[in-house]
């Protein structure tokens, strides 16, 4: 068959897994920031050489059907406010209340919008109207605003369509340094107005910063003379092409991956409820697995944010391998701010100066700075050392090595925070730790959680990668019912049928070809869900007093899918020893703890902390009292004795 690549771009760190139908080739590369393109092609090339035994990226383009991406850029931009500033125009003073009515609302939207607020009287004749307009647009661009959402009526009356084509004769979009422009009622029709604002002012924010490199991407495949779409991976889990994406549902899509891998997991051991701890360079994103279902919200939330789409049930906290770690009023603090992969930690040597754990796991011992990334580039323990002192040690007044110890623990302490919360029972919790500075803190944040159970996967590395071998090519589609009739249902049925043949076709499939799934949504006034049902061509809309009703078509075109094989329960031996390395407990103890690879253990292998587990391009670190297994599947279980 012919090959699929999964791509997953992080703050720091980028990597890619390649699947043929029976094996995977799999790397890691440095994020080049300056040009995400770049850490791209990078990594595809890299990877030919796992595939191929030599770096041959024409061969491996050809030979690939599709190319997956997903990229935490956008959760990143939002994380560290990097993004355009947005304006407003509204016809209506108290949306802006609406949309600080929490503190983090409060707090987003002066980041984002701040005082840059418009407001137009919808009541005004045209031409009255068509001066407050270019009044405002002036006024907001002044302002600095780089993109506009405007918001009028109550998104179905047409107030915005007037709007629009007022803005559209005034401020045509062919003109040089035109402010784009987003109407929310094109965006969603939620009936819940904040919703339905916050979704396009985070949509407007996070488009640039996804926009600039995806088609800058597609044009250097085209040059390879790729024929088959770069396809984006959604935060629904599921894939559509460039032209076919919105921003907003690239947000988590990178976690989304992890956690239907973590889903994979979960049915292949067995598992009742799996937390994902996905440890990048920048965040911790957490999500839940239980009973075989990854958690997912009618209408999901950004960073406490409510917003018009589903979204599966992830947090993610600035803390990750590259997040800063310094002291603030005399204690220690990690992240939110993050090196990320330029300059990045300040033992890579790209000129960073700033203290990060991954600085800290090095003088530690728990890294060995020659087989980093496999031995992808050595770590500069001197660096790590100065950075450390100035950023820490000196400031606390405290040796190195104590400085060592307490940046560790509030590491633990911080990790431990972003997953804590989502634990029900942890008794009946497992942590699928993953990403590349995940399995080395787990043990620590686990036990600080009374989690005593950590499922760490072989390709915990690349395992949100991974986990996008899961996903379709799809399109998802929902429609208001302004009548809710079955006169009303019928023509929402036939517009949404529209969308999904051309959206499809333009995706390359028939419609006939592909899965569809017709619903009928019932709500109440305060939009909770009252009934969901099945819904066919010309059925009645069963609405009580008080609910509402929304028409949604799911269309997807099946690709292949991995699997995890569990069968069998292996002959419990030890693990093999590969070395010895000396690791810092406390700020007066260094032991001399065994290392063992982990691809040189078979299935069965069985070993006691303290050790380090050298697995492909990550390194776990498994604490006194915690045992390792190594499962028939080759993943690595650890258990908790104390």
């Amino acid at each position: 068959m012919e090959r699929l690549i999964n791509i997953d771009n992080g703050g720091t760190l980028t990597d890619i897994c390649t699947w043929d139908g029976s094996d995977f080739a799999f790397t890691k590369t440095l994020t080049t920031p300056f040009d995400l393109s770049q850490c791209l092609f990078d990594g595809i090339t890299k990877v030919s050489a796992e595939v191929f035994g030599e770096a041959n990226l024409p061969d491996l383009l050809h030979s690939t059907k599709h190319i997956r991406y997903s990229t935490t850029q956008g959760t990143n931009a939002l994380v560290e406010r990097k993004g355009p500033m947005i304006g407003l125009i509204v016809d209506d003073e108290k949306i802006v209340g609406e949309l600080r009515s929490t503190t983090p609302q409060a707090e987003l939207f002066d980041d984002l919008v701040g005082s840059r607020v418009a407001m137009v009287d919808l009541s005004s004749d045209d031409s009255v109207l068509d001066a407050d307009l270019v009044r405002s647009v002036n006024q907001l661009t002044t302002d600095g605003a780089a993109r506009i959402v405007v918001v009028a009526g109550d998104g179905a009356d047409g107030a915005e369509r007037r709007l629009r084509r007022i803005l559209l004769r005034r401020f045509p979009r062919h003109l040089l340094g035109s402010v784009p422009m987003l109407y929310v009622s094109e965006f969603s029709t939620d009936r819940t107005r904040s919703r339905r604002v916050w979704s396009g002012i985070l949509n407007s924010f996070l488009h640039p910063t996804i926009e600039r490199f995806l088609y800058n991407a597609e044009d250097r495949l085209r040059e390879h003379r790729v024929k088959n779409p770069l396809l984006i991976y959604r935060n629904d889990g599921a894939s559509s092409r460039v032209a076919k994406s919105i921003a907003l549902k690239t947000y988590s899509s990178g976690p989304r991956g992890g956690l239907e891998g973590t889903r994979a997991l979960a049915e292949a051991y067995g598992l009742g409820h799996v937390l994902m701890i996905d440890v990048g360079g920048t965040t911790t994103d957490v999500g839940s697995v239980k009973d075989g279902e990854i958690l997912t919200a009618r209408r999901g939330s950004i960073s406490d944010i409510p917003i018009s789409f589903p979204m599966s049930d992830v947090h993610s906290s600035g803390v990750g391998g590259s997040s800063i770690i310094a002291v603030k009023d005399g204690t220690i603090v990690v992240g939110p701010e993050s090196v990320g992969a330029a300059p990045g930690p300040a033992c890579f040597g790209f000129g960073g100066t700033n203290a990060t754990i991954t600085d800290v796991n090095l003088l530690l011992g728990v890294l060995d700075p020659d087989t980093y990334l496999d031995g992808g580039f050595s770590l500069d323990a001197a660096r790590a050392r100065a950075a450390i002192s100035a950023a820490v040690a000196e400031p606390l007044g405290v040796t190195l090595d104590e400085a060592l110890i307490a940046m560790e623990a509030a590491y633990f302490t911080r990790m431990a925070e972003a997953f804590a919360p989502r634990i029900e029972d942890a008794a009946d919790t497992t942590i699928a730790a993953f990403g590349g500075a995940g399995p080395m803190s787990a043990c620590g944040a686990a036990r600080l959680a009374g989690v005593n159970t950590v499922l760490i996967p072989k390709l915990a590395a690349v395992f949100s990668a991974f986990g996008i071998g899961f996903s379709d090519i799809a399109q998802n589609y929902e429609l208001a019912l302004d009548k809710p009739t079955a006169e009303g249902a019928r023509r929402a049925y036939g517009q949404l049928l529209d969308r999904a043949e051309r959206d499809l076709f333009q995706e390359g499939y028939d419609l006939s070809t592909c899965k569809t799934e017709w619903k009928l949504l019932i709500e109440d006034s305060k939009g909770a869900v009252v009934s969901e049902i099945d819904y066919k061509h010309g059925d009645p809309v069963p609405l009580k007093k008080g609910q509402v009703a929304s028409l949604i078509l799911d269309a997807s075109y099946s690709l292949p899918h991995v699997s995890i094989d569990t069968d069998g329960t292996p002959e419990q031996v030890a693990a093999t020893i590969s070395g010895k390395r000396q690791v810092r407990s406390s700020a007066t103890q260094v032991d001399d703890v065994p290392v063992y690879t982990l691809v040189d253990q078979r299935p069965g292998a069985t070993a006691m902390g303290p050790a380090i587990v050298e697995g492909p391009f990550f390194t776990a670190r498994v604490l006194d009292g915690w045992r390792l297994d190594v499962s028939q599947a080759g993943d690595l279980l650890l258990t908790d004795t104390l």
